[in-house]
C-alpha cells in the first residue's frame, strides 16, 4: 500500500544557487580585513566572504562576523558550509600555515592564499594575488561540473531514493539531487550517525524528524521490499557498498552479502514495485577483477543487467578513485603530513584514475538519463596519475617541499595499474563526450544454482566456499595470493584506506 508523499522541506540550503563560493577568511587582522574589503568589492573573484576565524575574540568593527577560533577551523568550515578558505595572516609560520591548510581541506574546502603576504601588503592586498590548490594539477585535467537540464529533469518532481546516503558518494548524490527539486528525497543508510550528519548539512538542523531519513540494511530482503512498497521511489541511486579492498580480502563473505546480495535485493524490489530508473554505482576494479571488491562489484553489474528486462531503465556507472571521499588519498595524505608521518604509498609506479567527488556524481546523473537495458556506463577519467606525483603536487601546494614517502608493497588483490574496461569489453561512445558505455555480456553467474551456492556460502560465513563460487561465476577471476613482498626501499606494510 502506498503512502502519501510529503512536500519537500522548504529550508534545504542550495549552496550553488549563484556562482559565488562561500569563503571564510583566516585572520581578522589588518591583512584579513583589507582582503575582505577587496573581495567584497570585486565580484569577479567568484567569492562571497561570510566571516572570519581568529584567536583574538576581542576584535570589533569587523566587516564580517567572527565565526570561530583557528583550532576549530575544520568544524567552522563544516558548520557554515564553507567552500573556500582564504589564509590571510602575514606572520603565519610555515608549519602553522600547513596545519591550517590541511584543517581546511579536511572540512572539504578549497584553500586559497597569498603567495607573499608582505609583498601583497605593500601593494595594499591586491585580491588578484589569491591562489588556490590546483585540482587540475592534481588530477591532470580540468574538472567537469555541469549537469544538463535533461539530467536535472530526471529527478525534478519525482521520488528519489539514495542508498548508502551517509557515505561519500551517497551524500554527494543527495546534495546534488536536492538542488534539482525532487518531490521527495529518501536517504537510506544503516548508520544513523551518518544520517544525522547528512541532515544537518542539507537542512541546517538535525532533529531526525524528517521521514526522508530511512534507517535500513540493504541485506535485509524483507525490509527492503517493505520500504519500496511504502515509499514507491521513481528513481533509485544505489551507492551502498563495502568498498575497502584489503578488508574484503579478509572478509569476503561480508563483501558478497552487501555488494551482491544487497544489490539483488534492491533490484528485485525495484522491479516488483515498478521503479522507473535504477542506477548502480560500480568501480573500475570491476574490470577484469583481481580482488573480492572487484569481483563483487562485477557481479553487481551483472545482477543489474540480468534483471533489466522490466519496464524500467536499469544501468551501472563505473568510475575510479574520487578525491574528497572519506578515506580518499588527500584525506590520508593530510592526516599523515599533519601528524609528521611518512606518506604511505604501495609502489613507486602505482597509478590510479582520479576525479573529484563532485564531478563524478554530476556525471553519474548525466549517465542516468541514458540508462536503458543494463549497460555499464564508464566515466572518462582522463589519463592515470602516478600516486607519488600526486602526493608531491599536493604537498607543494600546501607549502611542504620535503615529503617522506614510504613504500609498503601491493596488498593482496591490488593492481599496479587499474583499467576502466576489461580486455573483453567494447568501448562505445554515448551522446555525452565524457561518458562511454559497454555491455557486461553473459557470464557463468547467469546459472541460478551458482548464485544460490554463493549466497549459501556467504550466509554460512565460509570464505573458502565464497572465493570458490566467485571463481566459477566469473571466468578469469582468481582469488588473490598472499601479500606481495615490499618493494626496494620500502618498509613493513602499514594499513591505510583503499583506492590508491
Amino acid at each position: 500500500m502506498s503512502v502519501e508523499v510529503p512536500t519537500p522541506r522548504a529550508e534545504v540550503i542550495d549552496l550553488h544557487a549563484d556562482r559565488q563560493m562561500r569563503a571564510l577568511i583566516v585572520g581578522a587582522g589588518a591583512a584579513g580585513r583589507t582582503l575582505a574589503r577587496d573581495i567584497l568589492g570585486v565580484t569577479s573573484f567568484g567569492l562571497l566572504p561570510v566571516g572570519f576565524v581568529d584567536d583574538d575574540d576581542s576584535l570589533t568593527d569587523l566587516e564580517l562576523p567572527l565565526l570561530g577560533r583557528l583550532r576549530d577551523l575544520t568544524d567552522t568550515v563544516i558548520d557554515h558550509h564553507i567552500e573556500v578558505v582564504v589564509l590571510a595572516i602575514p606572520s603565519l609560520p610555515p608549519e602553522r600555515f600547513r596545519v591550517l591548510a590541511l584543517d581546511a581541506a579536511r572540512g572539504g574546502a578549497l584553500v586559497r592564499y597569498l603567495p607573499s603576504f608582505l609583498a601583497a601588503l605593500r601593494r595594499d592586498m591586491a585580491g588578484s594575488d589569491l591562489r588556490a590548490l590546483d585540482i587540475r594539477a592534481l588530477i591532470g585535467r580540468n574538472e567537469v561540473h555541469l549537469v544538463s537540464p535533461e539530467a536535472q529533469a530526471l529527478v525534478k518532481g519525482r521520488r528519489v531514493l539514495v542508498t548508502g546516503a551517509g557515505g561519500s558518494i551517497g551524500s554527494e548524490l543527495c546534495r546534488q539531487v536536492s538542488r534539482f527539486g525532487p518531490s521527495k528525497l529518501y536517504m537510506l543508510d544503516h548508520d544513523e550517525s551518518n544520517l544525522h550528519r547528512l541532515q544537518l548539512e542539507l537542512s541546517g538542523e538535525a532533529l531526525l524528524d524528517d521521514d526522508g531519513l530511512v534507517v535500513a540494511d540493504i541485506r535485509d530482503r524483507g525490509r527492503i521490499h517493505q520500504l519500496f512498497g511504502e515509499l514507491r521511489p521513481d528513481v533509485v541511486f544505489h551507492a551502498a557498498a563495502h568498498k575497502h579492498l584489503p578488508l574484503l580480502e579478509k572478509h569476503p563473505c561480508e563483501g558478497v552479502k552487501t555488494n551482491v546480495i544487497g544489490t539483488q535485493n534492491l533490484v528485485q524490489a525495484a522491479l516488483w514495485f515498478g521503479v522507473d530508473r535504477f542506477i548502480f554505482i560500480s568501480t573500475d576494479k570491476a574490470a577484469d577483477p583481481t580482488s573480492v571488491l572487484g569481483a563483487t562489484k562485477r557481479l553487481g553489474e551483472l545482477v543489474v543487467r540480468e534483471h533489466s528486462h522490466g519496464a524500467g531503465s536499469f544501468a551501472s556507472v563505473r568510475f575510479g578513485n574520487v578525491l574528497g571521499s572519506r578515506g580518499s588519498l588527500l584525506t590520508v595524505i593530510s592526516e599523515q603530513l599533519r601528524n609528521g608521518l611518512a606518506v604511505t604509498v604501495t609502489h613507486p609506479d602505482v597509478t590510479r584514475f582520479f576525479m573529484t567527488i563532485e564531478e563524478a556524481v554530476g556525471l553519474v546523473l548525466e549517465a542516468s538519463r541514458m540508462a536503458d537495458r543494463g549497460e555499464v556506463f564508464v566515466l572518462d577519467m582522463g589519463s592515470p596519475v602516478r600516486i607519488v606525483d600526486l602526493v608531491r603536487t599536493f604537498a607543494a601546494q600546501v607549502h611542504l617541499t620535503d615529503v617522506d614517502i614510504r613504500y609498503t608493497g601491493l596488498r593482496p588483490g591490488e593492481k599496479l595499474n587499474e583499467a576502466l574496461f576489461s580486455e573483453h569489453e567494447v568501448r562505445e561512445p554515448t551522446e555525452h563526450e565524457q561518458i562511454f558505455k559497454t555491455c557486461p555480456g553473459e557470464a557463468a553467474c547467469t546459472r541460478p544454482h551458482l548464485f544460490e551456492e554463493l549466497e549459501q556460502a556467504a550466509s554460512a560465513n565460509d570464505p573458502a566456499r565464497v572465493k570458490s563460487a566467485l571463481r566459477r561465476m566469473l571466468p578469469g577471476y582468481e582469488p588473490a595470493p598472499a601479500m606481495q613482498p615490499v618493494v626496494a626501499g620500502g618498509a613493513a606494510p602499514a594499513p591505510y584506506p583503499d583506492y590508491f
